[in-house]
């Protein structure tokens, strides 16, 4: 890392302009290639999957995306009153014409049986699309909405649902980025006092996370990747990236204040803390890539594209930052830090104020916080015994979305299921099978949660037929479920008994619950190696069985906390609505895997800044409760102006309008806050005191076997007082001190 530093801070500018040519080659080369993003679920060999395949083999014209326009008539309108007929005929005509829209069904027509509610109030329009909506476009899909919204009066209402009309839902991700950058700069103006040393952990961040954003945009032509992707990588890569450069700038502040040069002072900033962050960064793309262990494409994406932001976000840390600082020289420090250097010369730190006084207040009350901070994880942690996995929909939008208002419309004319219907898909070899699938529908209707069956459909091969199963309830329902498992396991396999016909059960909540249990079934072996890694690490770094140990323990209750939060906003609508996230639904399947990755990551970068300061007083002193008041003391302030940046970029996106991104945005939030101002300056520091020198206890036969390494040199003399909170014990020489064979002063 010296021979990085020194470089770096000898060709500086070089390394400020590789950086910007690298941003613009790779933005050029995006715009060239355009995104290729998709949000495939599907599994294949699942039940779903293998209805999904059968179906567009059969029915290749039914493989664009399909939407609907639903107008609703008010008082004692109808929507089969001649005004209103013409109007939307005409509506749906313009439509039809439309760049992308391969076909329009209208319920006036032959084809549009059932496609007008009982009542007469309430109809709706099929809207086929020529390819999917990841293809279609927001521009193609917007001009549709306006069209159909045209036809809008005094007594008939027009709304749209469906997936290529999302597309033109949403708020704007940009403007999340800069309320996330304006908050992270207030609090780093605040933290540094100077406007140089501010920007340049957000021109650091900036430029990894741009750099990434247009890598993942070439990565989605090479592999599967989520449309959320980017996004996601957005909002990991700026969290992470503002606070690896604030930890860095820290230190370069600190040797500027003790007298150093502002090369030296700079290099050994990048040498110290600046491998602390490679470290931190290590662990967060560990964590991330263990996705891969569950063989989804669909996931192997987002990892690859989360890890490949925090991987340009550290390199943009320990090159382009210590460019930046040699380049703003003394300005790093605040007007008045300079003034009182040049009259005064460097003075030493000694903490002191909130720090140190909370410090000690935790020495002195170990048992009773430790307490505390546990009993308040655990009630958070309750909600997450609820954890309902499903496919949360359009009904879970905000309330004032024409994908909402239609979904609303459909469900209250024609009831939940029209909203999400099961496609029975059936494999046909025989005339035996043949006979099975027609008499299957009216099986199908005396089925308990059936709502309405359609006959069977057979394609121009002759070998496949589709039925169409509405349920009584909404897609997300857990009844809907309940349906899907009794077709596959009880109605299905009797209905194929003595035949050769093979029926599949597809759909939206098949899907969704297929790729639920997938990823369930693998996540004890996925959160099992994500831990064991980092465990693995920590124990290489910090030679302690327990320090570990804690660190697993403390980032499974952070996980479990923040998917409480998650569950009480967005799967019960605890204030889901107030905050404009849309109403109450289930938990998307993926998002506890990414959740784990990206939370094990951050959680692990607090610990190994907290217990690395802890590790280094250890091995000076061999006082455990003097490296534990020290270590907190001296990093709790940095840790904690690192979580309120984080927090407050993940909050912001809260403001994307994706309920997805909302949820990592909350959960995330939730986790950064109770990891840094609860676990790590609560109760890690707790039980460590509690703990003794068994904290860093390490069998011999294991120390002698393990390779060494080592996260973070100290970088400063001697250690500095910091006021304790009962007489500390006789100095005992540690590790440290012991090779060099010092001997101290108290």
């Amino acid at each position: 890392m010296a021979a990085l530093a020194r470089w770096c801070l000898r060709r500086r500018l070089s390394v400020v302009l590789l950086w910007l040519v690298a941003l613009a080659g790779l933005t050029a080369g995006a715009a060239v290639a355009g995104s290729a993003y998709s949000n495939n679920y599907e599994i294949p060999g699942t039940e779903s999957g293998r209805a999904t395949a059968l179906l567009q083999q059969a029915f290749p014209h039914q493989a664009g995306d399909s939407d609907t326009v639903v107008w609703h008539t008010d008082g004692n309108g109808s929507v089969r009153a001649d005004g209103v007929e013409r109007r939307m005929t005409t509506t749906l005509d313009e439509i039809a014409k439309l760049p992308g829209v391969a076909s329009v069904t209208s319920p006036y027509g032959s084809e549009g049986a059932g496609r007008i509610s009982q009542d007469g109030h309430t109809a709706y329009a099929g809207i086929t699309f020529d390819r999917a909506a990841d293809e279609i476009g927001a521009g193609r899909a917007q001009a549709v909405v306006d069209t159909a919204k045209a036809a809008e009066s005094d007594g008939l209402r027009v709304e749209l649902g469906g997936t290529a009309v999302g597309l033109t839902e949403g708020g704007s991700a940009h403007l999340s980025e800069f309320i996330g950058i304006g908050v992270a700069a207030l609090v780093l103006l605040l933290a540094f006092g100077s406007f140089a040393a501010m920007l340049l952990p957000i021109a650091t961040a900036l430029m990894g996370v741009g750099t990434a954003s247009m890598g993942i945009v070439l990565l989605g032509h090479v592999m599967t990747v989520a449309d959320f992707a980017p996004m996601l990588g957005m909002l990991i890569g700026l969290g992470v990236g503002i606070d690896y450069a604030l930890f860095i700038v820290t230190r370069h502040r600190r040797g500027l204040k003790r007298g150093l040069p502002v090369r030296e002072a700079a290099e050994q900033a990048v040498t110290t803390t600046g491998r602390a962050v490679v470290f931190a960064g290590g662990t967060v793309c560990v964590a991330l890539l263990g996705m891969l262990i569950l063989r989804l494409s669909f996931l192997n994406g987002v990892a690859v594209a989360a890890a490949l932001t925090v991987v340009m976000t550290v390199a943009a840390s320990v090159t382009l930052l210590p460019a930046l600082l040699s380049m703003i020289g003394l300005k790093a420090l605040s007007r008045r830090e300079r003034r009182q250097l040049a009259e005064h010369g460097p003075q030493p730190e000694v903490p002191t104020g909130l720090a140190a006084r909370w410090s000690a207040f935790v020495e002195r009350h170990p048992k009773l916080l430790g307490t505390l901070a546990a009993a308040v994880m655990l009630v958070l942690a309750l909600p997450t015994l609820s954890l309902h996995l499903g496919t949360s929909d359009q009904g879970n939008n905000p309330a004032t979305a024409t994908t909402r208002q239609a979904y609303e419309l459909l469900a209250d004319g024609f009831g939940p299921g029209t909203n999400g219907p099961l496609t029975l898909v059936a494999g046909i070899q025989g005339a035996d099978a043949r006979l099975a699938l027609d008499k299957l529908p009216q099986t199908l209707r005396d089925t308990p949660g059936v709502a309405s069956v359609t006959s069977a459909t057979v394609g121009h091969s002759g070998d496949t037929g589709v039925i169409t199963v509405v349920p009584d309830t909404a897609p997300q329902s857990r009844a809907t479920s309940d349906l899907v498992n009794r077709l596959r396991g009880e109605v299905l396999p009797k209905a194929e008994d003595g035949t050769s016909l093979q029926v599949y059960v597809g759909g939206p909540t098949a899907s969704y619950d297929d790729f639920a249990s997938v990823i369930v079934g693998k996540l004890p072996l996925f959160i099992g190696a994500v831990v064991g890694l980092g465990c693995l690490l920590l124990l290489l770094a910090f030679r302690s069985i327990g320090i570990p140990l804690k660190a697993a323990a403390m980032n499974v209750a952070a996980v479990a906390s923040s998917f409480g939060i998650v569950v009480a906003i967005f799967q019960w609508g605890w204030g889901s609505e107030l905050l404009g996230l849309g109403a109450a639904g289930p938990i998307e399947p993926f998002l506890p895997v990414i959740m784990v990755s990206v939370l094990f990551g951050l959680s692990m970068d607090y610990q190994v800044f907290l217990v690395s300061r802890m590790y280094e007083e250890w091995l000076e002193t061999g006082d455990n409760r003097r490296a534990v008041r020290v270590g907190l003391a001296e990093t709790s302030r940095v840790i904690n102006s690192a979580a309120v940046i984080m927090i407050a970029v993940f909050l912001a996106f809260v403001l994307s309008g994706d309920r997805v991104i909302a949820m990592f945005g909350i959960g995330l939030a939730a986790a950064v806050a109770l990891d840094a101002f609860i676990l790590r300056t609560l109760l890690v520091p707790a039980l460590m005191h509690l703990l003794g020198g068994a904290n860093w206890w390490l069998p011999e036969w294991l120390d002698r076997r393990l390779p060494r390494i080592s996260i973070e040199p100290p970088a400063t003399p001697a250690p500095v007082p910091v006021p304790a909170a009962a007489p500390a014990p006789a100095w005992v020489p540690g590790p440290r001190a012991a090779e060099r064979e010092r001997t101290p002063t108290s």
